[in-house]
């Protein structure tokens, strides 16, 4: 008699010899799927075998599924080959709250609060690529701790106007600069297996009619300026993803433009890397198949249409183009291409066995925050005059703060108080803790020996942070703050001013631009009439733009702090009292007056455009080369910052390495009394070109000392290939390099040239 053999709560019973048979047939079954699996399944495979095998394997249904959106935040894998889905959500700096899985609304989720680190112009603003480094790691650990694989940052658009709503989410005005930051960020990044999605590819310059607005731009100036540290990300850090813009540009829609994505980024600069469109950005079946678009998501989720009324597969890339295909209208070829192009993708991130665990909150995160705003700040004044060049000598400083000084300090401002880290549209955050500037304020005094007394008046309300419209405000609740704020100032005898911009529609928000190059809010007045009842006052000010200052001459010291993140408040008082040595400089130029900025002269049409064009007149003059070139001074220049020390710059020398690259040094030496870094600063005047008109001086590159004592010095290196030197002949339509007499000038700023070279090439 044969043994039986039950197993758990099988009924039928199941014998010795029956069993083996299953377990034969159960191997070779086994051993059959993993030779058909081994490669696009085996993480050691090499990536293109992977991609080629799992491509064979897909049928023209599910590769079609691949290319489009499945929610709000994902696109579908393949389940029936084990291949996974990819979860996205938006940065750039930090991962956006859960939202439900087809709707806009919060998912409400108790776990999904994170750290809010500092805004990409206060990055910028350190000059500082060993930071950036730091900030793509930390950050990409909060992604992949909450399952995201794709970070929809970071952005490099160009500062070319102060109204873009949008500007804070980018690096300023300078695409060298642009470039070099936001290389060591995606490194970091997808070296723990989540991918960028670099946006927006290309000319998001405004956030006034993005989603119709054609621009106008001469070749040479997309070329230089525009495209450039899009350029840089494929090429130095071979950025994976890349968010396609609402606008136009030759009037075709830059999520389906075949000239751009196809022509320039897959052809000419060879990316093997996956194109997604923004939300809602693609408007055409075939141009979007055949426009280089990868991978579709949004449509149709402006809130306009009901949701009820379609469902994913009738995205331009689902049903419809899967008929096209059918039909044999677009090749398989097409097809073909964009899925291969989203396996990698998938490969690189959701399917990389190295990608990190990942953390959430951790204090390493909190540190990386304050240092990285700390070192992000800019002290634009301190000291009597309205505009010092950081060349010393100024007296009466006010800064850094000794509070035991003070018995009774007043801090005025809604920003004192006000999270930062909400609205301002995609980028708003759910934080676990934020560090306000009057807590932080309250929390230093507290540890003095001396009485040390810090009051609060709000000054002024500007309302809730709204996406689409701006929050009506009673006039008679800022007079009353107002009033408020000037009769507690009688009794005070340092007031610490917090203000400057917000998050709110027209403010500092996608979806809208500025309404006024001014401080809203009575902010101007309010400043004014303080520092009339007491002289010691320090403002401080966030925000991502430029802005009028009226006040300046009036007040002591000026500090401009971008948006710092969770650990605002600790960042800033560490800075405001000498904890930590300010060594921030400006990614964009701040003008005397709005009527300054290059293209204002040119009128509606340079911006923000007429009849839904827009033409980009200034050409390659944007920021301080437009500045220099039309000899209008600027209220503080590019790169401009000030210290609570002073660097003296010396031994400025030039080499040629070959025939590729050009090698300048500088020794820089802390000449003051605390220690402090500085940035160093390359610019490089060409040799005239009556054809081509070249800018006075290009930034070519930079350099930040570490930490250094007073006395102590630092030899800086700056290596920049020589085709750095060339400019876009757009008759020939390829770069060009003059031979001639080349000078490169290094400054502590645009406007502050500390040492000179030339050398003929």
């Amino acid at each position: 008699m044969q043994k039986k053999l039950y197993l758990c709560t099988q009924i039928q019973p199941i014998t010795i010899f029956s069993m083996k048979r299953l377990f034969i047939i159960a191997s070779l079954v086994m051993m059959t799927m993993t030779t058909q699996a081994q490669v696009y399944l085996d993480p050691q495979a090499p990536l293109e075998q992977r991609v080629q095998d799992a491509l064979s394997r897909m049928t023209t249904h599910e590769k079609i599924q691949v290319l489009h959106a499945q929610s709000k935040f994902t696109s579908a894998g393949v389940p029936r080959l084990g291949i996974r889905q990819l979860n996205m959500d938006d940065g750039p700096h930090g991962v956006r709250e859960e939202l439900e899985w087809n709707t806009w609304s919060p998912a409400r989720w108790t776990n999904d609060s994170i750290v809010a680190f500092p805004s990409l112009t206060c990055l910028a603003s350190t000059w500082n690529r060993d930071l950036s480094t730091l900030y793509g790691r930390v950050l990409s650990e909060e992604f992949a701790f909450r399952g995201k694989d794709v970070l929809l940052g970071p952005g490099v658009n160009i500062q070319r106007t102060p109204m873009n709503g949008r500007a804070f989410e980018y690096m300023g005005e300078d695409p060298v600069l642009a470039g070099e930051m936001v290389v060591p960020y995606i490194r970091a990044a997808q070296q723990n297996g989540v991918a960028c999605c670099l946006k927006h590819f290309v000319l998001n310059d405004q956030e006034t009619d993005r989603f119709a607005v054609n621009v106008n731009v001469s070749e040479r100036a997309m070329r230089e300026i525009y495209l450039y540290p899009f350029q840089r990300a494929v090429a130095d850090a071979h950025v994976w993803t890349i968010m396609g813009s609402y606008n136009f540009w030759k009037g075709t829609h830059c999520c389906q433009h075949d000239e751009l994505l196809n022509g320039i980024l897959k052809g000419e600069w060879q990316w093997d890397g996956a194109v997604v469109s923004d939300w809602g950005g693609v408007t055409d079946t075939w141009q979007a198949a055949t426009g280089g678009l990868d991978i579709e998501m949004g449509s149709f989720t402006d809130g306009k249409v009901k949701e009820a009324e379609f469902s994913y597969k009738d995205y331009y890339l689902a049903d419809k183009f899967e008929r096209l295909i059918n039909e044999g209208r677009i090749p398989m070829s097409v097809l073909d291409d964009k899925v291969a192009r989203v396996l990698r993708t998938i490969f690189r991130t959701s399917m990389n066995p190295k990608k990190v665990i990942g953390s959430q909150c951790s204090e390493a995160h909190y540190e990386a925050c304050r240092e990285i705003g700390e070192e992000g700040i800019v002290l634009l004044k301190n000291g009597p005059h309205p505009q010092p060049l950081s060349k010393g000598g100024e007296s009466e400083k006010i800064l850094p703060l000794d509070l035991s000084k003070y018995k009774n300090v007043l801090v005025v401002g809604e920003n004192a108080t006000r999270s930062l880290t909400q609205g301002g549209g995609s980028s708003e955050l759910k934080t676990l803790r934020d560090i306000s500037p009057l807590d932080a304020l309250r929390s230093h005094c507290s540890t003095l020996n001396a009485q040390c007394s810090v009051s609060y008046a709000q000054g002024y309300t500007s309302g809730r942070a709204l996406y689409d419209h701006v929050d009506k405000v009673d006039p008679a609740d800022n007079e009353r703050l107002k009033a408020e704020a000037l009769s507690k100032a009688e009794d005070a005898d340092l007031i610490v001013f917090v203000g400057g911009l917000n998050k709110n529609h027209r403010q500092d928000c996608e979806n809208g631009d500025r309404e006024s190059y001014d401080l809203s809010f009575g902010q101007n007045e309010l400043i004014s009439q303080l520092a009339k009842i007491q002289p010691n006052i320090v403002v401080v000010t966030f925000g991502g733009n430029p802005y009028a200052m009226p006040w300046l001459p009036e007040v002591k010291a000026l500090v401009h702090c971008w948006y710092l993140g969770s650990e605002a408040g600790t960042s800033l008082v560490n800075v405001l009292t000498g904890k930590v040595c300010p060594s921030g400089k400006l990614p964009v130029t701040f003008a005397k007056q709005y009527e300054d900025y290059p293209y204002v002269k040119y009128g509606a049409e340079a911006y923000p455009g007429v009849d839904k064009q827009v033409y980009y007149k200034e050409d390659v003059f944007v920021g301080y080369r437009g500045f220099e070139r039309d000899k209008r001074q600027p209220l503080f220049p590019f790169g401009f910052g000030l210290s609570y020390t002073t660097f003296a710059y010396s031994n400025v020398t030039i080499k040629e390495l070959g025939t590729e690259r050009i090698e300048v040094s500088v020794t820089v030496e802390n000449t003051g009394s605390v220690a402090g870094k500085e940035t160093a600063q390359l610019y490089v005047t060409a040799p005239k070109n009556k054809a081509f008109p070249r800018p006075v001086k290009e930034l070519k590159g930079f350099a930040k000392t570490r930490l250094l004592k007073p006395g102590e010095s630092e030899t800086l290196t700056m290596t920049i290939p020589r085709h750095a030197l060339a400019f876009w002949n757009d008759v020939t339509h390829q770069w060009q390099t003059d031979a001639g007499t080349y000078s490169f000038l290094i400054g502590a700023s645009s406007a502050d040239i500390r040492g000179k070279v030339s050398a003929k090439l």
